[in-house]
């Protein structure tokens, strides 16, 4: 089965998404190498300032999380025309906005304003991204969501501000990694988020709420990183595949070559799925500071209190964190601290996410013109403009 364009806002794309990867991890080397080679490159809004020591230096003096905001918009723009200039005017350039950040409305409307071709969302429901959009018709709104009933949701309040996702990716919690699209621990392996079952039903959904079965791309997300993989999941009625981990351990991957490391070399057995101070299971790689932090989170949990709540980084960065806030069902630590560490190669302080699925390569790590030609189903020799030249319209 030849596997068909991506079909987003009029353009014809290679049918994958690099995932968002925040703090660092997917920034303007590897948006822009992936935009570049005709695929969605994205960058990951949140805290980029720590990729600018400029910005950096100049917040060490004020410790004020209105300067800290600022400063991410200025390396959220900085960031997107570095990523212009290496994919070319027609890469296709996507920035990805959690929205349990405090500064979601400020991000999205940075990143349309900076020249991005679309806006992805998670960790959320999206629910005002069209309104918030309104007065850019031509950028691409997309949703990531997990399951059919959160997709009627979305589609049933955005079809009342008149207008319709541009694409749709579906999370599945089970093999994604970073912050899942389960709500509960216990969730993240139930069977109703498996593709198989998802994707049908929601092509079903489309059919009840009056739109075209292929009206708006699905992408699935989670576990995909082989030709294969990529033909099961057109075959069960997707558009096309996300990919987070084989993209952050490619050559162009923003983060350091130890978080690379971290990440190709680690094993099944490695990886612990827990709560995260942004109140989602999270999915990482075991290292020091996670087996220290899980062998004292029952303990930090039960001592969690609204009244001695406080941010220690002075940033503010999500709207409910439950360690600023005190909340006992939340992870106890500085989220943004844990993961700016892991993008800094730091293996003893950090946190890696990282995705269940195999990687391409094992350990090795390979350049994304390489990815991409495993994706498509040919031999890493094999030219991407070849691969491309195979994929049928």
């Amino acid at each position: 089965m030849d596997l068909p364009y991506l079909k987003i806002k009029g353009r014809s794309l290679l049918p994958v998404i690099q995932g968002g990867m925040g703090i660092g991890v997917s920034a303007h080397s590897l948006a822009g190498a992936v935009a570049a080679e005709g695929a969605v490159g994205t960058i990951a809004s949140v805290e980029l300032r720590r990729l600018h020591e400029d910005l950096m230096q100049h917040l060490r003096r004020l410790r004020d999380p209105a300067a800290s905001a600022q400063a991410n918009l200025t390396a959220l723009d900085r960031e997107i025309q570095e990523a212009r200039r290496i994919a070319g005017k027609e890469g296709f350039i996507a920035v990805n906005v959690m929205h349990a950040i405090s500064g979601y409305r400020e991000h999205v409307l940075q990143a349309i304003r900076s020249g991005v071709n679309a806006v992805i969302v998670g960790a959320g429901l999206p629910l005002d991204l069209p309104t918030l959009a309104a007065e850019f018709p031509n950028v691409a709104l997309i949703p990531i969501l997990s399951e059919e009933r959160g997709v009627q949701v979305v589609l049933r309040r955005w079809m009342r501000q008149k207008r319709l996702p541009d694409a749709i990716v579906i999370e599945n919690p089970q093999f994604a990694g970073g912050h899942l699209g389960a709500t509960r621990l216990e969730d993240v392996s139930d069977s109703r988020y498996g593709f198989a079952h998802v994707l049908p039903a929601i092509r079903k959904l489309f059919e009840e709420l009056g739109l075209k079965a292929d009206q708006i791309p699905l992408i699935a997300a989670g576990g995909i990183s082989s030709f294969q993989k990529m033909r099961e999941t057109f075959s069960l009625g997707g558009s096309g595949a996300q990919l987070g981990t084989p993209f952050a351990v490619t050559t162009e991957g923003d983060a350091h070559i130890n978080f690379k490391r971290v990440l190709a070399d680690a094993m099944p057995k490695d990886l612990v799925t827990f709560m995260s101070s942004a109140g989602l299971p999270a999915r990482a790689v075991l290292t020091p500071w996670l087996r220290r932090y899980l062998g004292r989170e029952r303990r930090l949990r039960a001592c969690a209190s609204p009244d001695h709540s406080q941010c220690p980084s002075q940033t503010e960065c999500l709207v409910h964190c439950g360690f600023k806030d005190g909340h006992s069902s939340s992870g106890q630590f500085c989220i943004e601290a844990q993961l700016a560490a892991a993008q800094r190669g730091d293996v003893e302080h950090g946190l890696f996410f990282r995705g269940a699925g195999q990687l391409p390569f094992g350990q090795q790590i390979r350049s994304v013109r390489e990815l991409f030609a495993t994706l498509l189903g040919e031999t890493a020799q094999t030219s991407v403009e070849e691969c491309i030249s195979r994929v049928a319209v």
